[in-house]
C-alpha cells in the first residue's frame, strides 16, 4: 500500500462561490465542510480547515495527499484554493492530484445511465461546459472542458441528457424549451457541488497511479476574466 494509501487525503474547492473542504481515509469520507464563501475564499477557507481539523481530531501530519479543484471557475477563488493546496503539498512533501469543478459536479450526479452535463456561466451569455458518461461502471469524458454558446450545445446533444452545475437562470428555459422531454435539470441540494464528491474522485485518481506535477499544475480559467466573476 502506497503511503498516501494509509493516510488522509485533504480535498480543497474554492472554485465558484461555493467552496468545500474534506477528509477521506481508504475511500471512505471522515469529514466535510461545504459553505457558501462568495468572494471570501482567501479569509475564509483556513479557518474552515482549522475547525474541522479541530472537530476531527485530524492533524496535518495525518494528511497524505491533497486533491483540488481545477477549475473553470472564479479567478481569485481559484488562485486562493490551489496556491494552498500546492502550499500543503510542498510543505507536508505529499502527492497533489487535481479534478476539474466540472467533473466533480457531474460525478456527484451517479449513479445514472444518461450522459450528464455539467455547465457554469462563462459571461457574455456563453457557457462553460464539460460532457460526461457514467454507465455500466465506466466513467468517460464525452467533451472535455470548453466555452460555447448554448444553443450550439443543445444542437449537438440528441440523447436524453441530465443537466448539472451552476446552470445559469438564463440557460433553464432555453434548455427546457429546446430539449423538451429529453432534458433533465439537477435541482436542490442534489445540485450543490461538495468537497466529499472532489475527495472521491481525487482518491480514485491516485489509485490508479495519476499525481499531478507540483511546480506546473495551474488552475483552469477557460478564459482569463477582465474583471473578477
Amino acid at each position: 500500500m502506497s503511503d498516501f494509501e494509509s493516510r488522509v487525503l485533504l480535498a480543497i474547492d474554492t472554485s465558484t462561490a461555493y467552496a468545500g473542504v474534506a477528509f477521506l481515509r481508504h475511500g471512505k469520507l471522515l469529514a466535510e465542510h461545504d459553505w457558501e464563501a462568495g468572494r471570501n475564499h482567501s479569509v475564509q477557507l483556513l479557518p474552515a480547515l482549522n475547525s474541522m481539523l479541530a472537530h476531527s481530531g485530524i492533524t496535518l501530519d495525518d494528511v497524505g495527499a491533497v486533491v483540488v479543484a481545477q477549475g473553470p471557475g472564479s479567478f481569485n477563488g481559484l488562485r486562493v484554493g490551489i496556491a494552498t493546496a500546492k502550499g500543503l503539498a510542498y510543505s507536508l512533501q505529499i502527492p497533489i492530484v487535481a479534478v476539474t469543478t466540472l467533473e466533480v459536479e457531474a460525478y456527484q450526479q451517479l449513479p445514472s445511465d444518461l450522459p450528464i452535463c455539467a455547465i457554469h456561466d462563462a459571461g457574455r451569455k456563453e457557457i462553460a461546459v464539460a460532457l460526461f458518461h457514467g454507465a455500466y461502471g465506466r466513467w468517460e469524458r464525452r467533451l472535455t472542458e470548453h466555452i460555447t454558446k448554448l444553443e450550439a450545445l443543445l444542437a449537438g446533444l440528441t440523447e436524453r441528457t441530465l443537466f448539472c452545475g451552476e446552470i445559469p437562470e438564463w440557460a433553464r428555459p432555453i434548455i427546457t424549451e429546446t430539449l423538451g422531454n429529453r432534458a433533465l435539470l439537477a435541482e436542490g441540494v442534489g445540485a450543490v457541488r461538495r468537497a466529499g464528491v472532489l475527495a472521491d474522485l481525487g482518491w480514485r485518481r491516485l489509485t490508479s497511479g495519476h499525481e499531478d506535477d507540483l511546480l506546473t499544475l495551474q488552475p483552469l480559467y477557460l478564459r482569463r476574466p477582465t474583471v473578477e466573476s
